[in-house]
């Protein structure tokens, strides 16, 4: 039986800080991680340039077979030091639920609290419960300026028809 088909293993689980080369690997597993309508062309929002230079704020998780197992995207800010943001998280579909997400959230709260950071930031779709839901249980606070699909979002936050829900927790 392969690590992947062994969830409740956490010991077989590998953390390590991202690098470029880990860019093909992450964004092919967005649309099969992400499976919800309209979400084929999401890794988009992943360029190669977040693993280029914020790969020490980013890490990769890998099972004991080597294979993606989860990986956490996220950098300090430079225009607000006090500030971190989580830009991009995925856990593959067999772990979910298995508390790797939480560890992934919990090291990078460390490691931003560590660097003086005192609030991580994050961003999710108006239609994407299941994230909102995870953030919300994590202790972010959702804000938006109008409710979108039945929550509070920011209307057009990345452009035209980019609504976006903005959560925000303290370190």
């Amino acid at each position: 039986m392969a690590a992947h088909d062994r969830p409740d293993r956490p010991d077989a689980l590998r953390f390590r800080p991202a690098g470029e080369h880990d860019h093909a690997g992450v964004v092919a597993v967005i649309p099969d991680w992400w499976g919800l309508p309209g979400t084929e062309s999401l890794w988009r929002l992943l360029p190669r340039l977040f693993l280029q230079h914020f790969a020490d704020t980013s890490t990769i998780v890998e099972d004991d077979d080597g294979a993606l197992a989860g990986f956490l995207i996220g950098f300090h800010s430079q225009s607000a030091p006090e500030v971190a943001y989580i830009h991009f998280v995925g856990v593959r579909p067999d772990l979910r639920r298995s508390g790797l997400a939480r560890t992934l959230y919990e090291r990078f709260f460390e490691q931003a609290r560590a660097n003086g950071c005192r609030r991580v930031d994050a961003i999710t779709g108006p239609g994407n419960r299941r994230s909102q839901a995870f953030h919300t249980a994590m202790g972010f606070a959702a804000s938006g300026d109008t409710e979108i699909d039945g929550v509070r979002a920011w209307r057009d936050y990345d452009g035209p028809g980019e609504h976006r829900v903005v959560f925000s927790r303290p370190l």
